[in-house]
C-alpha cells in the first residue's frame, strides 16, 4: 500500500479507537494530543447501540463493564430537593437517558489508550500547527515534534478541532451553536444521591445537576445555562468559574453548596455546545472523525457512539482501499452519513426542552419526564434512543473480528 503512516490528532475516545482498528488493518499510527497525559475523570459517557458493539468487537467490553458506574437512573428535583420525576436506568432496555453502561470519559479514554499504547506512538503535550498536502501525502508541522510526513491525517480533536480549522476553514463556518453552555467539575461533597443522577431546572434556562462518581463521596456536578455567544477565554479558569457563579446566584436546591465545591475544583471545564455540519468529512488526505466532523452535541447522548462507530468504519474502509485513502474517505462518508444525520436530530424541544426559560416550561418538562413511560412520549423517546443502533456495521474481515 506504500506509505502506511497515519497521524491522528486527538487522544480522547475517537482517536485511540481509530488507532486500534488502523493497527489491526496494518497501518502505522501516531496520535498527537494537546494534554500532557491521558486526561482522567471527566463526566460520564454512554456505551449504547452500535458503539457498544464496536467496543465488544475490540475485546474491551468486559473491562468497560468493570469500569462502569452504578447509577439507578435520572430524577428531577425542585428547589426544596423533592423528587418530581424519575426515569430508571433499565427503562427503554437500558438505552434511555441514563444507559445501562455509563463510564467516566477519562476511564474509557484510559482503557482505549492502554489497549493501543503497545503499538501506537503517542505524542503528548503537542499539537499540529500546519498541514501541507500533495499527491503522495501530508507534511505536518508540530508545535514540539518538528516536521514529519504522513500518508494521511485524521482530525479526532473535538468540537474545536485544530485539524478542521487548518484544512476545512474557521470554526464559525463549521459549527452551529446551540446557545447553550455547559460546565462540569468533580465535587467531593454534595447532595445525597443514593445512586441517582439528580437534575434541577430554574427559570432563565438554568440547569444544575449532580450524579455519582467513582468514589463513595465523589460527585460529578454540572451547571448548564442558555446564552448567545460569549467572549470567553477557555484557559482563564477563574474567570470562567465567576461566569457560572454569577449565572447561578440565588438558585435553590443544592446549588450554593455545589458552587462552593466548584470554586475549589481542579478539573473545572466550561464550553459552549454546538453541532458540526459539513458537506464532506475529508479534504484530500485529511479527514475528520467524531465531534471534529459531526458533533451531535451532548443533548443527543450519541457522541460516543458516533466516535466509536466512525473509527470502526473509517479504519475498515482504509483497509479495503488498497492504498487509495481518498477513496476510503469517500466510502466512509457514504456509510456513516445516514447514521450521523439521524444522530444529530435533537430530542424534542432541543436546548429549550433541556433548559426551559420559564417556570411554566419547567413544569411542562417535569410533566414530560413523568410521562416518558406512557404513550405518546414513550414512542417519541424510544425512537430517539434507538438511533444509537440504527446502522448495520459492515464486516471488514479479519481485522474487524479481533
Amino acid at each position: 500500500m506504500g506509505n502506511t503512516d497515519i497521524l491522528i490528532s486527538g487522544g480522547g475516545i475517537a482517536g485511540p479507537a481509530l488507532a486500534h482498528w488502523l493497527h489491526a488493518a496494518g497501518f502505522t499510527v501516531t496520535v498527537v494530543e494537546r494534554a500532557p497525559a491521558p486526561r482522567p475523570g471527566g463526566q460520564t459517557v454512554d456505551l449504547r447501540g452500535a458503539g457498544r458493539t464496536v467496543i465488544s468487537r475490540m475485546g474491551l467490553m468486559e473491562r468497560a463493564r468493570e469500569l462502569s458506574l452504578d447509577q439507578k437512573g435520572i430524577a428531577t428535583v425542585d428547589s426544596g430537593g423533592r423528587i418530581t420525576s424519575r426515569l430508571p436506568a433499565d427503562t427503554f432496555g437500558g438505552e434511555g437517558i441514563v444507559s445501562e453502561i455509563e463510564i467516566l470519559r477519562g476511564d474509557l479514554a484510559g482503557l482505549l489508550h492502554e489497549a493501543t499504547a503497545p503499538h501506537t506512538e503517542y505524542l503528548f503535550d503537542d499539537t499540529v500547527t500546519a498541514l501541507a498536502q500533495d499527491g503522495d501525502g501530508v507534511t505536518v508541522d508540530f508545535e514540539r515534534a518538528g516536521t514529519r510526513r504522513f500518508a494521511a491525517v485524521i482530525g479526532a480533536d473535538g468540537l474545536h478541532s485544530v485539524v478542521r480549522s487548518l484544512a476545512f476553514g474557521p470554526e464559525p463556518e463549521c459549527v452551529r451553536p446551540l446557545d447553550l453552555y455547559l460546565a462540569w467539575f468533580t465535587a467531593e461533597d454534595g447532595p445525597a444521591l443514593d445512586g441517582w443522577y439528580l437534575m434541577h431546572n430554574a427559570p432563565g434556562g438554568l440547569v444544575a445537576s449532580a450524579r455519582p462518581g467513582r468514589g463513595p463521596r465523589e460527585i460529578k456536578a454540572g451547571f448548564a445555562f442558555r446564552s448567545g455567544p460569549l467572549a470567553l477565554d477557555r484557559r482563564d479558569t477563574a474567570a470562567l468559574k465567576e461566569v457560572v457563579a454569577r449565572r447561578f446566584a440565588g438558585v435553590g436546591w443544592e446549588v450554593p453548596r455545589l458552587l462552593e465545591a466548584m470554586r475549589d475544583s481542579t478539573d473545572f471545564h466550561l464550553d459552549s455546545l454546538g453541532q458540526v455540519h459539513l458537506d464532506g468529512w475529508s479534504r484530500g488526505r485529511v479527514a475528520l472523525l467524531g465531534d471534529a466532523g459531526y458533533s451531535p452535541s451532548p443533548l443527543t447522548g450519541l457522541g460516543t457512539s458516533l466516535a466509536l462507530v466512525g473509527a470502526y468504519v473509517l479504519a475498515g474502509e482504509a483497509a479495503r482501499s488498497g492504498g487509495d485513502l481518498q477513496a476510503a474517505f469517500r466510502n466512509y462518508d457514504r456509510v456513516m452519513r445516514p447514521y450521523v444525520t439521524k444522530a444529530q436530530e435533537l430530542p424534542p424541544g432541543g436546548a429549550g426542552g433541556f433548559a426551559p426559560n420559564s417556570a411554566l416550561g419547567i413544569r411542562l418538562r417535569e410533566l414530560s419526564m413523568r410521562s416518558m413511560n406512557r404513550w405518546p412520549m414513550r414512542q417519541l423517546l424510544a425512537a430517539q434512543f434507538s438511533k444509537a443502533g440504527d446502522i448495520e456495521l459492515p464486516d471488514y474481515g479479519p481485522a474487524a473480528a479481533r
